[in-house]
């Protein structure tokens, strides 16, 4: 009789230990006081990440890491300055998690969608910015090996979540009245020769010139409508007021760095134009509901 409650136990134990150690299905996972069963994924959804925005710190290591990690605002990658011994390590620093938001576009817009730190992946890069001058701004260079580190970053990041070339941006670009990094030495035609980033095409920039020399003046309108179809936000007045200069100016800074005074002109309207043909010739602006502000 012993023996026969001694082997019903034993086999009690067993199922117990196969009920509980039996391995889940793939499409069925266990939670405290529930299940889920990922078995019917639905086709109507896309990465949370859309847009790659690159930033400068305008300040040094030490305070650039201090800045984004202890302070109000953060980025998910910081790539070090030039005196930072990682840099020769193609060591970055990561702040943030791809899957969580950080704080570093702010008020910010492209082609109608808000508040991009909710869609966006933000690379803080030391560099100074710039100091003043007596006539201008002086901008600090960048270093080929922080501009290779943030190449090799970048392109991984761009291939993870499918991000089109007109969607790698920088702070300017998605914020023009308030923001002018990564500055206009920045060198976005060779980022974009690498394959990050959009360029238009130089024969296009002909055609769209179409006989004027680059300094013609341009049409305000036919350059305020081309900004919006490719993705800036811009008055759409016909007048150059100051929010479309400074606009311009961002503009220019990214696609015409050798004039970037915000004036109208005729190669601007051109690589506008050419920018428009090349990545969103059937564009709409599309409007979306705001989401946060906080930023660098």
């Amino acid at each position: 009789m012993k023996n026969i409650a001694l082997i019903a136990l034993i086999f009690f134990i067993t199922g117990c230990a196969n009920t509980t150690d039996s391995p889940q299905p793939d499409n069925q996972a266990s939670h405290p006081g529930y299940q889920v069963n990922s078995q019917h994924p639905s086709q109507s959804q896309s990465e949370r990440v859309r847009f790659l925005i690159l930033h400068y710190t305008a300040a040094n290591d030490a305070e650039s890491l201090r800045l984004l990690s202890q302070g109000t605002v953060s980025a998910h990658y910081l790539v070090p300055g030039t005196g930072s011994p990682l840099l020769n390590q193609s060591t970055v620093y990561q702040l943030v998690a791809e899957d969580k938001r950080a704080w570093h576009a702010g008020v910010s817009e492209w082609r109608g969608r808000t508040h991009l730190n909710d869609s966006s992946i933000g690379i803080e890069i030391v560099n100074l910015g710039y100091k003043k001058s007596s006539k201008s701004l002086e901008w600090y260079p960048w270093d080929g090996r922080q501009i290779n580190l943030v190449a090799r970053l970048a392109r991984d990041i761009i291939k993870r979540y499918d991000i089109t070339p007109d969607r790698v941006l920088g702070h300017s670009d998605v914020a023009p009245t308030r923001k002018v990094d990564p500055g206009p030495l920045f060198p976005w035609q060779q980022l974009a020769e690498m394959g990050i980033g959009a360029w238009p095409d130089s024969s296009t920039i002909r055609h769209y010139l179409a006989g004027r020399a680059p300094d013609d003046r341009g049409s305000v309108r036919n350059i305020q409508i081309d900004l919006a179809r490719y993705g800036y936000a811009i008055p759409q007045t016909g007048i150059l007021d100051a929010l479309t200069q400074q606009t311009i100016t961002a503009f220019q800074m990214h696609f015409r760095p050798s004039d970037y005074s915000g004036k109208a002109d005729a190669e601007t309207e051109a690589i506008a134009a050419a920018l428009v043909a090349k990545y969103h010739p059937d564009s709409q602006i599309l409007r979306h509901p705001p989401e946060s502000d906080m930023d660098i």
